[in-house]
């Protein structure tokens, strides 16, 4: 094996990996559904959401039965404003974009839209789905909650899912402002690509039964499963740095993805029964879209969050710092930098792509390494 990294361009990618979910029985629309999601986060630079969990999260899971490629998408309950989704173990991603969509048309003709959904599974990059609100001139937010990582401040023990509760709305720049963001310091997918690229972790991102800190990128993955490590909540270890704020966080958007919808929550989602079998993750979440025209006209909201933001970047940097960033901004780069480029694939990754593509047929697909 060597280091190398290929860049593929993105409608390969996103050809590719739609083809893949047909592959395994998903249906053609909803197929492309997924794959724009996936290749969204590439686009972006958040490569631990992209083609990366193609295969490990939706093709082997669909794979080995723990999740449905047709989705069946029900609504349990629904008022002029509000919904309630039972997705039945389908397609996340495409259960999270009728949820979202649902929001804002609601938004649309009553000012406010929510959504609450059980039994999805993953659903890919979260800022998806805020992003669909903000180019409707919507304020967008979504949370979901996740097999269990995160230990509660002063425990060991993993209780938590990463949790993200994202958010965004427009501006006048040339991005939005979006945080999409685990509610611990890090999450299982930058984990993975640490791992993947044969790197340490920084201290501080996991603890240990011990309550001891660790660093092994490929063993921690192997101890979050086994339940004998676990990720810090955002403030880190204890209250010294504030780790209660992320672990109330986290706390919240499990309470808002399960006790809204009647839902699962913590341990029930480890997708393993009582007996070691693998079943379906039973994930909750919630989609909420707000109509900024029905409190002041979108421009100049537009205008007054672009002058917050513009201020933020050009106020007296820290000694050494080039740049303030506000959130989305490091996306928009990254975004304009791979635009013409593609995604970055490395060898692990294009063994996990050779493997779908030989596995399914795919042979009408080639890629820089053939």
């Amino acid at each position: 094996m060597t280091d190398k990294t290929y860049w593929v361009k993105f409608d390969q990618l996103e050809s590719f990996m739609t083809d893949v979910f047909m592959g395994v029985g998903v249906p053609a629309d909803d197929a492309a559904v997924c794959a724009e999601v996936l290749t969204i986060a590439d686009r972006y630079g958040i490569d631990s959401h992209g083609i990366s969990r193609c295969k490990p999260i939706y093709y082997d899971r669909i794979n080995i039965g723990i999740q449905q490629p047709i989705t069946e998408f029900e609504v349990v309950k629904e008022t002029p404003t509000t919904a309630l989704i039972d997705g039945h173990h389908g397609m996340g991603h495409v259960i999270a974009k009728r949820s979202m969509q649902m929001a804002i048309d609601k938004a649309r003709e009553y000012g406010l839209g929510m959504v609450a959904v059980r039994n999805s599974t993953h659903y890919g990059i979260a800022g998806y789905y805020p992003l669909m609100a903000i180019e409707n001139g919507m304020i967008g937010i979504t949370g979901t909650n996740a097999r269990p990582s995160i230990a509660p401040t002063f425990g060991v023990e993993n209780m938590l899912g990463t949790n993200p509760l994202t958010l965004g709305c427009p501006t006048d720049d040339p991005f939005p402002f979006l945080l999409d963001c685990a509610t611990s310091v890090s999450q299982r997918g930058k984990i993975e690509v640490y791992a993947r690229e044969g790197k340490q972790l920084p201290a501080g991102w996991v603890i240990n039964r011990e309550g001891e800190t660790s660093t092994d990128s490929v063993q921690i993955l192997k101890d979050l499963v086994a339940g004998t490590a676990a990720l810090v909540p955002v403030g880190g270890i204890g209250e010294e740095t504030a780790g209660f704020k992320g672990y109330g966080y986290a706390t919240f958007i499990e309470i808002m993805c399960a006790a809204l919808q009647d839902g699962s929550y913590m341990k029930q989602l480890l997708g393993i029964d009582e007996d070691g079998k693998k079943v379906p993750y039973k994930l909750g979440h919630f989609f909420l879209a707000i109509n900024v025209e029905n409190f002041v006209p979108i421009e100049t909201f537009k205008l007054i969050a672009g002058s917050i933001t513009r201020s933020l970047r050009a106020s007296d940097k820290a000694p050494g710092a080039k740049r303030i960033y506000t959130a989305w901004e490091k996306e928009h780069d990254n975004y304009e930098y791979r635009k013409d480029r593609g995604a970055p694939i490395n060898e692990s990754l294009r063994v996990e792509i050779d493997t779908m593509r030989e596995e399914l047929k795919l042979t009408g697909h080639t890629f820089p390494w053939d």
